[in-house]
């Protein structure tokens, strides 16, 4: 395999910011791939890449933006790989390696989707800036740059708030950008936060008012105390359904000890014992149903937390996960009350839905129980009274 001469890729890439006139190109320029491969440089040593994953990251950090001189802002993703495709395919590289690269480039695209450690060490990296010293600088660059693309002046405010927003929303991807950024990217949030003019302040305000009134503990004793009621009734259940077990098999062990070598000489005992036995084994098998565990599939995917579907409170659903994607996961929930709140109301459900199938099993042994009692007594008494008497 040819390896990459990072002098030469370099050269390439500044030549090429050099030669193509964007003066549009505000925030996007050399400086800002500078930084981002700076900051590929830390994450990647960090994780201890090997080699060829060092090469592929640097690589896809040099040529992620390149696309911004050759088009259109929302396909320059597009272009960057297409880019980054023709000059390693010039060098020598394999195809194995090229796709990787155009992998990761692609993988910036807004909203963020990386699918392995690499493209989200470029995302993280790509968005360093918000944790940044600099950030009011660079956010001025990139308003200005966005107003130039898109043909109208964007006022103060709006752009605020739409920055508050994004910062909002975002989450740094790698638990050590996590580590690194998220107290420059908070202080940033906190500066946004306080310029924010009074119409807006007015509004935050009432919306934070309104989740103010939210009876919080209330809620969280709603949920404490519901949770804390269906494990009693699944304790009781299970309880129950031991005790159906223990009775029923003590009493097949009498029967059987007591009774076997009788039925020989009153062969008209082998009908209600028969019942009784059937009643038994039959009670033991509805019992044991209530009381089996179900095995589920133990994984969740990113999808299902970025759609907030993973419920991260219940064993089964990541016990088969990885620890760091279930810190990714939990951390994801703990920065976001409607995916707690969502996830706690879904365990409660389906706790829910498992003690209902416990219950119906159980009154299902219960019933066998009674009546199959109450059947075989029956018989035993009209063979003690009837048929020995005849």
């Amino acid at each position: 395999m040819a390896y990459l001469d990072f002098a030469q890729l370099e050269a390439h890439v500044v030549q090429t910011y050099q030669s193509q006139t964007a003066p549009e190109l505000v925030y996007h320029t050399l400086s800002h791939t500078r930084e981002v491969v700076a900051a590929v440089t830390t994450l990647s040593q960090h994780y201890q890449l090997s080699q060829e994953s060092s090469e592929i990251l640097m690589a896809a950090a040099w040529f992620h933006d390149l696309g911004y001189l050759f088009g259109s802002a929302s396909e320059h993703e597009q272009k960057s790989a297409d880019l980054a495709r023709e000059y390693l395919k010039n060098q020598g590289l394999n195809e194995g390696f090229i796709s990787q690269v155009e992998s990761c480039i692609l993988a910036t695209r807004m909203p963020q989707q990386p699918q392995n450690l690499l493209e989200e060490i470029l995302c993280d990296a790509d968005l360093c800036h918000l944790a940044s010293a600099d950030y009011k600088e660079k956010s001025k660059q990139l308003r200005q740059e966005v107003e130039f693309l898109k043909g109208h002046i964007i006022s103060p405010a709006d752009w605020r708030a739409a920055n508050i927003l994004f910062f909002q929303n975002h989450q740094y991807i790698t638990h050590y950008a996590r580590t690194i950024y998220q107290a420059g990217k908070q202080a940033n949030l906190d500066r946004l936060l306080e310029k924010q003019d009074k119409k807006t302040m007015v509004e935050g305000e009432e919306k934070r008012k309104k989740k103010d009134d939210r009876p919080e503990r209330g809620i969280e004793t709603m949920f404490r105390t519901t949770s804390s009621n269906h494990l009693r009734l699944s304790e009781i259940a299970d309880s129950k359904a031991n005790i159906m077990i223990s009775v029923n098999s003590i009493m097949v062990s009498v029967v059987v000890s007591v009774l076997s070598h009788r039925l020989e000489n009153h062969p008209a005992l082998i009908p209600p014992t028969a019942i009784f036995l059937s009643t038994a084994v039959l009670t033991i098998i509805f019992a044991v149903l209530a009381t089996r565990p179900n095995v589920t599939q133990g994984t969740f995917s990113r999808e299902d937390i970025v759609e907030k579907k993973a419920n991260l409170l219940f064993f089964g659903n990541f016990y088969n996960m990885t620890l760091e994607d279930y810190e990714r996961g939990i951390d994801a929930m703990m920065h976001n009350s409607d995916f707690l709140y969502g996830s706690m109301t879904r365990d409660i459900y389906y706790l829910g839905v498992v003690l209902g199938k416990k219950y119906k099993l159980l009154r299902v042994a219960y019933n066998i129980f009674m009546f199959g009692f109450v059947a075989s007594i029956l018989a035993y008494l009209f063979v003690f009274l009837f048929i020995d008497e005849a």
